[in-house]
C-alpha cells in the first residue's frame, strides 16, 4: 500500500463485492442446500400436521446446529482439512471407513427421497405414474452431471 492510499483510504485491494461473494455467498448457498424436494415436501407435511406446534424446540435445536457448525468451521480453518482428513490423520482407518459409509448411506438415502418428492410432485401437475417420472429425473441429473461442464451446471442449479 503506497503512502497515497493510506492517505486517501483506498485499500490496495478489491472492492467489497469479491468479499461479499465469496464470503456470504457461500454461507447463503449452504444455508439454502437443505431446501431440497424431499425437505420441501417434509416441511410441508409437517407444517400441515403440527402448524407452530414444534416451535418450541427451536430453543434447543438452533443454538445445537449453530455449535456444530461454530466447531466444524473452527477444526477446519484451523487445521485446513476437513472433517474426514482430521478423522484420517487422529483415528484409526476403520473408524474414518465407518463414518464415510454412513455418509455415503445417508446421501443415497436423500437423494432417493429427492427423486421421489420430484416425481410425486410431477405426478401432481400432470399426473402419471411417478416412478417413471423417477427414473426420468434421475437418469437427466446423471447426463447432466457427466456431460455439462462444472461451472454451467452449478449456474442451472443456483
Amino acid at each position: 500500500m503506497t503512502v497515497e492510499q493510506i492517505a486517501h483510504g483506498t485499500p490496495d485491494r478489491q472492492p467489497a463485492r469479491p468479499l461479499l461473494r465469496d464470503i456470504i455467498g457461500p454461507g447463503l448457498i449452504t444455508g439454502a442446500s437443505d431446501d431440497d424436494p424431499s425437505g420441501i415436501a417434509t416441511y410441508s407435511q409437517a407444517g400441515a400436521q403440527f402448524a407452530y406446534g414444534l416451535a418450541w424446540t427451536l430453543l434447543l435445536t438452533y443454538p445445537l446446529m449453530c455449535a456444530i457448525q461454530q466447531i466444524s468451521a473452527q477444526i477446519g480453518r484451523v487445521t485446513g482439512r476437513g472433517l474426514a482428513g482430521n478423522l484420517r490423520r487422529h483415528f484409526p482407518s476403520w473408524i474414518l471407513h465407518a463414518a464415510v459409509a454412513l455418509l455415503v448411506t445417508a446421501n443415497v438415502i436423500n437423494i432417493g427421497a429427492d427423486l421421489g418428492a420430484m416425481g410425486a410432485a410431477l405426478k401432481l401437475l400432470i399426473g402419471g405414474p411417478s416412478l417413471v417420472y423417477v427414473g426420468v429425473f434421475a437418469v437427466l441429473s446423471v447426463l447432466l452431471e457427466v456431460f455439462v461442464h462444472y461451472s454451467r451446471y452449478a449456474a442451472i442449479l443456483k
